[in-house]
């Protein structure tokens, strides 16, 4: 259910402004919410093209400097979307990123690249996935500070069916 991307050096720098904070690009717009869920859309610095997002961000129940942010977009073709994970710095990178949906384990992705910002997961959504997200309540993301160590990151899944159609 899970694949890894290759893309276009235009699309990740295009894509780049939802996951990347910068100086010369004003903060995204919210243009609705669906519970938790948010459509955040921006035009990238010289781009005639406003980009959207679907986004929700959340901390650790535990530990709540440890914060999680999840970024659904489209590809610029419009012929896929992509579920971007940002977690914090210091995570063991090697443990991955595990995602389970209510009693259902999805699987684990590796981590495509840190920066100061903080370190990055990608994948491609099938239609899998999307009806799994659509219909379920609570996805946990898993991030390990030590190999015995994993933290559980939750995240509400009511109004995501509203908002990917929305993004759509």
């Amino acid at each position: 259910m899970i694949q890894f991307l290759r893309f276009s050096p235009l699309f990740l720098l295009l894509a780049a402004a939802f996951i990347l904070p910068t100086s010369t690009s004003a903060q995204p717009v919210v243009r609705e919410s669906f519970q938790a869920w948010q459509i955040q859309c921006e035009t990238p610095t010289g781009s005639p093209t406003e980009l959207c997002a679907l986004v929700q961000n959340v901390a650790a129940v535990d530990r709540p400097n440890v914060e999680l942010r999840v970024t659904i977009v489209k590809t610029l073709d419009g012929g896929a979307h992509i579920l971007r994970v940002a977690v914090p710095l210091g995570v063991l990178l090697d443990g991955g990123l595990g995602l389970r949906i209510d009693d259902t384990d999805i699987g684990t992705a590796d981590f495509a690249r840190c920066l100061p910002s903080g370190c990055y997961v990608e994948m491609i959504m099938d239609q899998d996935l999307v009806n799994t997200l659509s219909s379920g309540q609570t996805a946990w993301f898993v991030i390990f500070q030590t190999p015995d160590e994993g933290i559980g990151i939750p995240i509400e899944l009511p109004g995501f069916a509203e908002g990917f159609a929305e993004l759509n």
